[in-house]
């Protein structure tokens, strides 16, 4: 298996005609490829949660519509059926805002050329211009970040500094770096000494399955611990601040993140424990200003949280967890409230929530 620095989740090969992505599925017990041909393609992945991660679902959902211009060389159809099809991809998830951000900067360039190979290469090009600056977005999110886990080190004499993360916020969702892991890589490869107490995430385990992996691969110290135990060990002093992604931010600072999310803000807020959320620019949502009422928040098949997938042997398995005839609900996110966030640690730098519009004057 390639280093993940050589390695994004998301690229194109030789061949124009296909854009390939990591099936993070199977991860990390297997390493599985895809090549994403088509607009349905591109939604199932994103569907089917073989992409997820806002900054990776709107890279993907870019290079969806540029799969689909690719198809105006047999469609005569023209601008109506891309504007169909980003349509399409738009619905494919409904929290994380980057999805349609990311998708309508290649509608846009799409329906503003002229002849077929034009708009082909404009929403191919537009889309990787896209992915290079989420890339420069995170690099800056580990270098802004890392000042604040460099202060907790002196603060402590050198002592370890034990960071708390939530879901899976890394290069597998974010091109490269991630967000809310970019300070923890760049405070690692500083020479800082840090751990990481990394929340399972149920119901789909992306920590315990993804930013465990990442983590190990870079040589990050980590321990993976059940998502109820986060405020037992904040109340013990075993952690000095917690950084968390985000799927939408609103203008006022609230955040929409993965289910228990709020909890974890809560349980810091209780102990004294910072709370920053780590997130590019694209992930602001500057339309909306009451996150608990406006973001919509995700449903997703509640055999999510009835069955539990791991490696049996040689082989990746399900098993049912409740009572057969047992209902269950599947919330897929959360918000958490401005006023529990200490700060938003973005590609310009840290703000606290009434600094977000002094940071991004041109949103208002």
């Amino acid at each position: 298996m390639k280093d993940n620095k050589n390695l994004r989740p998301i690229w194109q090969d030789d061949d124009p005609d296909s854009v390939k992505i990591i099936d993070q599925r199977f991860l990390p017990h297997q390493f599985v490829t895809i090549d994403l041909k088509n607009v349905d393609d591109a939604i199932f992945a994103i569907k089917e949660m073989c992409v997820r991660g806002a900054p990776l679902i709107g890279i993907t959902a870019a290079y969806g519509v540029y799969l689909a211009a690719l198809s105006l060389q047999y469609n005569p159809a023209g601008d109506d059926f891309i504007t169909g099809e980003f349509l399409r991809l738009k619905a494919a998830r409904p929290t994380a805002v980057n999805l349609a951000w990311a998708a309508e900067r290649v509608l846009n360039r799409v329906l503003s050329a002229t002849g077929i190979q034009n708009k082909i290469e404009s929403a191919r090009n537009e889309a990787g211009k896209i992915a290079e600056e989420e890339v420069d977005n995170c690099r800056n999110i580990g270098l802004h970040g890392l000042e604040i886990i460099e202060e907790i080190s002196r603060r402590k004499a050198g002592r370890t500094v034990n960071i708390l993360t939530h879901c899976n916020a890394g290069w597998l969702a974010c091109i490269e770096y991630g967000t809310a892991t970019a300070p923890i890589y760049a405070a690692y490869d500083k020479g800082l000494d840090i751990h990481v107490w990394v929340d399972e995430t149920r119901p789909l385990n992306q920590g315990a399955r993804l930013t465990a992996w990442e983590l190990g691969r870079h040589g990050v110290n980590h321990t993976v611990i059940t998502d109820n135990a986060g405020g037992h060990i904040m109340q013990h002093g075993m952690v000095d601040l917690v950084i968390v992604g985000s799927d939408r931010t609103t203008s006022t600072g609230d955040v929409a993140n993965k289910i228990g999310t709020y909890l974890k803000a809560l349980a810091a807020k209780d102990n004294g424990i910072p709370f920053y959320v780590a997130l590019p620019s694209s992930t602001f949502d500057w339309n909306l200003s009451d996150g608990v009422k406006e973001i919509p928040i995700e449903m997703r098949n509640p055999d999510e949280v009835r069955y539990l997938q791991g490696l049996d042997k040689d082989a990746i398995r399900s098993v049912l967890i409740p009572p057969a005839g047992s209902r269950a609900a599947n919330f897929a996110f959360d918000v958490t409230p401005a006023r529990l966030v200490t700060g938003y640690i973005t590609e310009r730098g840290v703000c606290d929530a009434a600094g977000i519009r002094k940071l991004f004057p041109e949103k208002i």
